[in-house]
């Protein structure tokens, strides 16, 4: 059970933050939703659920929204580290800019490192878990996006070095995503049947996947990342 527990979930304003942000009110958690949009949900109870405008480009917008997150909920138990900029399909590698790099560098990564940080005294206090929001492009390429891969590949060493500079108070783990439909795209069949489980994933998907890493089902595990792909990472392809 993992029910009246407090959870931040950055970048919840949409997407699969969004998606997480509804699975764990619906499983009974409050929820603080820190991101720069803002998100509508059929649970608008104040006594659940806290948005609150947050830059994690920022420290001090962290802290903020950290300490405004306390007052009103009293405690956190977990941290989701889900926000971060998405990768571009249309800019090459000579026109990736050193402001383009930083910006993903600052979103991707170093957003979860400050918001890890400031709050980890809090989620020490309830044994508390830490989970980063990585992607199979950690692991796999398909060119001219070299800032999200890196941000990414970071994000998962990050995962494992934050495990054993926090355990055992804090258990932290990673999950790197493959194709989730986040948006409402026209889906081919081949989309579908080029993965091994024979579809597309989806937001719940990877919901399911956070709340059982926070439960005390998964007490055992810390300093690891679980790829939810259906099974694209595993798969040999012959052009």
């Amino acid at each position: 059970m993992i029910d009246s527990k407090v959870a931040i979930v950055t970048g919840g304003g949409h997407g699969i933050g969004a998606e997480i942000v509804r699975h764990l009110l619906v499983q009974g958690m409050c929820v603080i939703v820190a991101d720069l949009k803002p998100y509508s949900v059929d649970i608008q109870d104040p006594t659940r659920i806290l948005c609150i405008k947050t830059d994690v480009k920022r420290e001090a917008s962290i802290k903020n929204m950290i300490r405004r997150g306390l007052s009103h909920f009293g405690r956190i138990d977990c941290l989701i580290n889900n926000a971060g900029l998405l990768p571009s399909e249309k800019r090459s590698f000579e026109n990736t800019t050193l402001k383009i790099w930083n910006d993903y560098i600052a979103t991707n990564l170093t957003g979860a490192f400050i918001c890890s940080k400031h709050a980890a005294p809090y989620l020490k206090k309830y044994k508390g878990t830490i989970i980063n929001m990585a992607s199979t492009r950690a692991f796999q390429s398909e060119g001219n996006n070299e800032p999200y891969a890196a941000s990414k590949g970071g994000l998962v060493s990050l995962t494992h070095e934050l495990a054993i500079t926090l355990g055992p108070d804090i258990r932290v783990n990673c999950i790197s995503p493959g194709w989730i439909q986040t948006h409402r795209e026209k889906l081919r069949r081949v989309d579908h049947s080029q993965h091994p489980v024979g579809r597309v994933g989806k937001p719940e998907d990877v919901a399911n996947l956070v709340s059982f890493l926070m439960s005390e089902q998964a007490a055992f595990i810390t300093g690891q990342n679980f790829v939810i792909d259906g099974g694209m990472t595993v798969k040999m392809i012959y052009m």
